[in-house]
């Protein structure tokens, strides 16, 4: 059949998705790069993963199992560095055993007899050496590196070195690696709604220990839940405060997995949290009692029912234009830590946008209102303090967004104890009316 790479690649993806069920870093490689068969592979580190399989040997089985059974011809190999899996794999194995273990620390040996092709080098360099008698690993580990590098540059002594664990060789995973990894397997795949909340509830709890010995609570979690066949179905929920609580977190994935529905069911699920953050011990009541809620919680809560976007806070802004003196930001971005003295004068609870326009009776130049009428209510002012100057920032122009000219603000109250933020705007002229508008209402 016609070669489609795009295709090849992308299908290397789905199942690099695929293989989070063994491991939270998966990387698939380029369909075809340095394959002499023009296959491709996938990297896994399963560093502290193989326990939760029965060690490494089952892990590797229970993988080539699962994609012979998918109709892959998939072989598979354990060694300390990416490089020496590879070829291993790739040349070591074969229709009688398709995985091999290198133990720790066996690596030169696990090498010397493969061809120089193992190392991943070039076509024409991996040629070269061969012309010259050097075609397996072993021929290559007693040279100078300064001789091999005079002839064929540092291509054969980076891999080489790469391969031994010599130098570091960094593999871009498709997810940033996480810390916190759990993992539950069933016998039987399970499909109704109530195992699969108890399977998350011991997921939960086995994370929460693992974060409570780190000091740490989570920010975001992701729920991975793999059929027998298939792309994984994944579940992401976030925190405004890193959080362990085990019954809380639950919660939040209530919303994202209401609708959920398998059709082969699930046979292995796991939990990752992607986003930490360090979290005091904290004494809990030797009483509890019932309150009206926990703010952060229900903040957390109706942001991972309607999304991010929908629930807001405001965050201050050091700016003195009452407009732009905060700033909406996601609710689960956490609160933002105010400015030194913000704001320096009390400011009312609600801002109207735009302000809106009054007719107000004040004896001039700048003493307060004695009287203003405001949406066709005349108000009478018994107490008044002010004015507080505020200027827009002298580096702004005045056509510059929303920035305004001078501003004289009076907080005032009328005869029915309301209190009211009255500003008059530019600087007073006998000449020109003075414009007066109404901005905010005190609490």
């Amino acid at each position: 059949m016609p070669v489609d790479p795009a295709a090849e690649s992308r299908a290397l993806e789905r199942l690099a998705g695929w293989c989070g069920r063994y491991s939270p870093w998966t990387a698939p490689g380029p369909a075809g790069g340095g394959a002499p068969d023009g296959s491709g592979a996938i990297w896994l580190d399963i560093t502290g993963c193989d326990r939760l399989f029965g060690g490494e040997a089952a892990l590797a089985a229970d993988l080539a199992g699962r994609l012979g059974a998918f109709g892959y011809e998939a072989r598979a190999a354990i060694a300390d560095t990416p490089g020496a899996a590879w070829a291993v794999c790739r040349f070591a194995t074969d229709d009688a055993a398709r995985t091999q273990i290198v133990p720790r620390g066996d690596l030169r040996r696990a090498l010397a007899p493969l061809p120089v092709a193992a190392l991943r080098l070039a076509p024409e360099t991996a040629a070269s050496l061969d012309s010259l008698g050097l075609r397996t690993v072993a021929s290559l580990l007693g040279l100078p590196r300064g001789a091999i590098a005079d002839r064929f540059g540092n291509e054969v002594a980076t891999r080489l070195d790469a391969a031994l664990g010599v130098v570091n060789e960094p593999i871009a995973p498709v997810a940033a690696t996480v810390p916190c990894f759990a993992r539950i397997g069933f016998a039987e795949p399970i499909g109704r709604a109530e195992d699969i909340a108890a399977a998350l509830d011991r997921l939960l709890g086995d994370l929460a220990r693992e974060l409570a010995l780190g000091g740490r609570g989570a920010r975001r979690l992701v729920l991975s839940l793999f059929e027998p066949a298939g792309d994984p179905h994944r579940f992401a929920v976030g925190t405004g405060k890193p959080s362990r609580d085990a019954g809380h977190l639950a919660a939040l994935f209530a919303a994202p997995m209401e609708s959920f529905e398998t059709v082969y069911g699930i046979e292995a699920m796991t939990l990752t949290a992607p986003a930490t953050e360090p979290l005091d011990p904290r004494q809990a009541a030797f009483h509890e009692e019932k309150t009206g809620g926990d703010t952060d919680a229900l903040i957390d809560r109706l942001t991972n029912r309607l999304g991010g976007r929908h629930v807001i806070r405001f965050a201050p802004r050091e700016s003195h234009i009452p407009e732009r003196a905060t700033i909406a930001t996601p609710a689960l971005d956490g609160p933002v830590g105010s400015p030194a003295a913000w704001p320096a004068a009390p400011r009312p609870i609600r801002l109207l946008a735009p302000p809106e326009p009054i007719e107000v009776v004040a004896p001039v130049p700048d003493d307060p209102p004695v009287m203003f009428r405001w949406r066709r209510v005349r108000r009478r002012v018994v107490r008044a303090e002010g004015p507080e100057r505020i200027a827009p920032e002298w580096w702004r122009r005045p056509h510059d967004g929303d920035a305004s000219g001078l501003r004289d603000y009076y907080r005032v109250e009328d005869e029915d104890g309301r209190r009211y933020w009255l500003y008059r705007e530019g600087l007073y002229r006998p000449d020109v009316p003075p414009a007066w508008f109404l901005h905010g209402l005190f609490a």
